[in-house]
């Protein structure tokens, strides 16, 4: 289907000179003369290869629709990921690039959503929210107020989120995955 290149985003296929491609990176130019412009950093479905292309704001693609199907995260080995399609049990396993920033929420035995372009995987849907530990953490400071501040924490996958002040290392907090912000602590 025809659709605004404006409204592509990291994860979305399309087709573009008779090649399909998953979008990588995607940002709005707004140079200081002359229109704005998206650039689009894509990846070729069939080969791989990266490309960067420029859109026009009002220009159109043509928007290709994913499969999703479920599967399981196994194991990380390097820059390959392992995962398990939960219905055919097959293996198949995807690179570092190809999942992008969202490989550091993989935990063992996570289920997930994978997307596909004509059963190609392509990119994965992580869920909503995930429960990760703190492993280190400022100590909490008296006469601080749990909403007038936050402090910088840094989880057990190595990534640094603010925290509110009553957080300590060792507590088990939820995370979002796509804003990668504190939810709340975790309920054991």
């Amino acid at each position: 289907m025809k659709v605004i290149a404006n409204t592509m985003r990291p994860g979305h296929a399309l087709e573009h000179e008779g090649r399909r491609y998953i979008v990588i990176k995607h940002e709005l130019i707004l140079p200081g003369k002359g229109n704005a412009f998206i650039a689009l950093d894509m990846r070729d479905v069939s080969t791989g290869t990266k490309t960067n292309v420029r859109f026009r704001t009002g220009d159109t693609v043509e928007r290709l629709m994913t499969d999703e199907k479920d599967a399981q995260f196994l194991f990380a080995e390097g820059d390959l990921f392992t995962f398990m399609d939960t219905e055919t049990y097959d293996q198949f396993a995807m690179d570092r690039e190809t999942i992008g920033d969202k490989c550091e929420f993989l935990q063992e035995g996570m289920a997930i959503r994978i997307n596909t372009v004509d059963s190609a995987p392509v990119g994965i849907t992580l869920p909503t929210t995930v429960v990760l530990e703190v492993t280190e953490a400022d100590p909490v400071v008296k006469g601080q107020t749990a909403s007038s501040s936050y402090k910088p924490a840094i989880l057990e996958n190595g990534m640094r989120i603010n925290v509110p002040p009553h957080i300590a290392s060792g507590t088990r907090i939820v995370v979002h995955t796509e804003n990668r912000e504190y939810v709340e602590r975790a309920k054991d």
